[in-house]
């Protein structure tokens, strides 16, 4: 176990005035660099005097990811965000693609340094320290994923074992063998991993030696039943974390506190506003989340609209920090939300509902847009033990209703007729005018037993 609940104690216990203080400096040497150099910065800070703290941020315009795309299609391939020579870039990521065109994104080796210390901070929050070991069952492609997270362990002197490549049932044996401590993963292949060990008749809990899972990549860590649900198949703690291959790893959830998450506010800047407004949101209101991230020169973000829907509260933490905590983690994408009857309803709520119902194991939601209304029908696959629950379908429907305010189709699939994910899930399908849902079965190799 880690000796110290903070990996870098002087940042970390300051008090809200010192660390706005310690903001500020890190936020003028980001922006002396990007006025000498960056070309994307440049531009946008054109005309713009002197910035002297975090309280003159806000004359500075928003980044959004729109932007950036464009850049990078005006500048291919990699766009002008660039502070130094292209040669002093080590490390190539890209994002998923899940919102539109995939982004290029490189990092000098001190930009990835950085990236690495961000999740040392992570790492001691949730208790990660010598002695444990950590599996990380995930292919190494080009997106960011745990890659950072994998290098950053590895530096601390953790054991580190990777696990890509390879079927569910192979890392959980794995993981016995192995005697593993602690698992980083999105929320969705922890329950896929939980699913094939009941399939396999192991029984996680009771025999295996995980004690935490750090998840990300997806809100489900945040969402009460998704998380009691891993929790309970696994025994352990789930440990939240978010974080964008453009952004950076971002926050974390502490011991003492969980169903949320902290902003790492020793490296970042969080602000939070209205969508359409783009006004400051009071604390405790929701809005959408705007970071700064103040170490990643070597392509940093300056306001970028994140697209996250939060609810940002402030005081002293229990752990010792006064890091900025997001109420519930991320509450939903600003652009995942559809209307249904007059109600705005976000992915995230749907998945709450449908993971406190008994008896699903998987679910897919197509949200047919026809003009300004939208119509839901959901799909459920049974666990093998509900597979003849003739009941499933209305139990959903009722707890959909129940809880969205609206009625919704509600179909049982057969075992196996719904996706698995290793990475981010797609649960969530939009379907145009004449278009038709996907009916293919479909498992995912890298993941099915």
């Amino acid at each position: 176990m880690s000796s110290s609940r903070f990996h870098i104690p002087e940042e970390e216990q300051l008090a809200s005035g010192p660390l706005r203080e310690l903001q500020s400096r890190k936020l003028r040497g980001l922006l002396d660099a990007m006025r000498q150099s960056n070309p994307f910065h440049q531009r946008k800070l054109k005309g713009i005097p002197t910035i002297a703290g975090v309280d003159q941020l806000d004359r500075i315009p928003f980044t959004t990811r729109a932007e950036v795309e464009a850049d990078q299609v005006a500048h291919p391939p990699f766009g002008t965000n660039l502070t130094y020579p292209l040669e002093r870039y080590r490390r190539f990521h890209q994002t998923s693609g899940t919102h539109g065109r995939p982004m290029r994104w490189l990092d000098t080796a001190e930009s990835w340094a950085w990236f690495g210390r961000c999740w040392g901070i992570i790492f001691a929050a949730t208790g990660v320290g010598l002695g444990d070991r950590l599996l990380f069952p995930f292919s190494f492609g080009p997106f960011v994923g745990f890659w950072a997270a994998f290098e950053s362990a590895s530096d601390l002197g953790y054991l580190c074992i990777p696990a890509g490549g390879m079927s569910t049932a192979s890392r959980l044996r794995m993981i016995l063998d192995n005697a593993v401590t602690v698992v980083c993963c999105t929320p969705t292949y922890a329950l896929r991993m939980a699913e094939v060990a009941r399939d396999e008749g192991i029984d996680l809990a009771g025999s295996s030696s995980v004690r935490a899972l750090i998840v990300a990549g997806e809100a489900g860590g945040s969402i009460p039943t998704t998380r009691q649900r891993i929790e309970t198949a696994w025994g352990a703690r789930v440990f939240d974390h978010t974080g964008m291959t453009e952004i950076g790893a971002a926050s974390f959830e502490c011991q003492p506190r969980p169903g949320g998450v902290h902003v790492i506010e020793s490296e970042y800047i969080a602000e939070v506003i209205e969508p359409t407004s783009d006004r400051p949101v009071p604390d405790g209101k929701v809005g959408e989340l705007v970071l700064t991230n103040l170490g990643r020169l070597g392509s940093p973000l300056i306001r970028y609209r994140t697209g996250d829907q939060v609810r940002l509260t402030r005081s002293t933490c229990a752990c010792g920090r006064s890091f900025a905590w997001l109420e519930g983690g991320i509450l939903g994408r600003i652009d995942d939300m559809f209307t249904v009857r007059g109600n705005n309803v976000f992915p995230n709520a749907v998945e709450a509902v449908l993971r406190g119902v008994s008896g699903v194991a998987e679910f897919r939601v197509n949200v047919y847009e026809d003009g300004a209304l939208s119509r839901v029908e959901v799909e459920v696959e049974p666990e093998a033990d509900a597979a003849r629950d003739a009941g499933l379908a209305e139990r959903v429907g009722r707890a959909m209703q129940a809880a969205l305010s609206f009625r919704t189709a509600v179909s049982v699939v057969g075992p196996g007729a719904l996706p698995r994910f290793e990475m981010k899930a797609h649960r969530f399908v939009r379907i145009g005018r004449g278009e038709s849902p996907t009916r293919k079965p479909v498992v995912d190799p890298l993941t099915s037993p």
